[in-house]
């Protein structure tokens, strides 16, 4: 494997949205900072003792009053990357479920891979995760394929590599929660910007605090998105036969 040029991750920035993650915030931007000097946190108006984990790391700390959601949450973190001049941006949860170790190998496809947006797919030991997850997270997959004309793996992963390209586009997007993290996938085809899925370990670990996604809800919510899109796109019948006709780019 292709090793990480340094040069690349201090013109990238980690964007951390968190709320009430006092018991894993610190050891996750922790291990972020091993591999990029750059970590902007978003406490989304937590009412435990995140901000307070994080007080003497050498981060960047965005702090709400209350509660905006993870779209606004994430939209400040990709506002803060712009205004600093950094390339793209990679995306981490602030609840341990996904690995600091993995930025190396999304950076290097992203590398590899121009105008793409890399997504660290949850492919290993995926049989791990709860039923429910895997349904709602294959459905989605399914619709969002359809109309990004593009068929793409774990669309529902929230760590992901986005060039620069995408955080100008994401300004405009309306919808929150995980629709925003769907519909930017769908927006950015849009342009011309496709995906690439990077294999990582799906962690659902028993004590960890239970994700904010809830399966049905959501894939509702992100079909709704997707059934309007669709609707005034005339259906997109030339996308949904592509993304049935050529298979996914999957980096093992």
């Amino acid at each position: 494997m292709v090793e990480l040029n340094t040069q690349s991750a201090a013109n990238i920035a980690v964007v951390i949205p968190a709320l009430n993650e006092e018991l894993a915030i610190r050891s996750v931007v922790s291990a972020a900072l091993l591999h990029c000097p750059n970590v902007i946190v978003i406490d989304d108006g937590s009412s435990d003792g995140t901000a307070a984990q994080l007080a003497d790391l050498p981060i960047s700390l965005i702090t709400h009053a209350q509660p905006q959601g993870k779209a606004q949450a994430m939209l400040e973190g990709f506002s803060a990357a712009l205004t600093r001049g950094y390339d793209g941006v990679v995306t981490m949860d602030g609840d341990g479920q996904h690995g600091a170790e993995d930025i190396p190998r999304l950076l290097t496809v992203a590398a590899q891979y121009p105008r793409h947006i890399v997504i660290g797919a949850r492919l290993r030991g995926r049989n791990n995760a709860p039923g429910g997850r895997r349904f709602g997270n294959d459905a989605a997959d399914w619709f969002v394929s359809w109309t990004a004309g593009q068929a793409i793996v774990d669309t529902q992963s929230g760590q992901r590599y986005y060039p620069r390209e995408v955080l100008e586009l994401a300004k405009n997007l309306p919808h929150s929660g995980f629709v925003f993290e769907s519909e930017i996938l769908i927006e950015a085809a849009n342009h011309g910007i496709r995906c690439v899925s990077v294999a990582i370990e799906s962690r659902y670990q028993e004590g960890r605090r239970a994700s904010h996604f809830r399966p049905f809800t959501d894939v509702m919510r992100i079909t709704r998105m997707i059934a309007w899109r669709l609707f005034c796109g005339g259906f997109r019948i030339g996308n949904y036969l592509r993304a049935r006709r050529e298979p996914p780019i999957v980096i093992r």
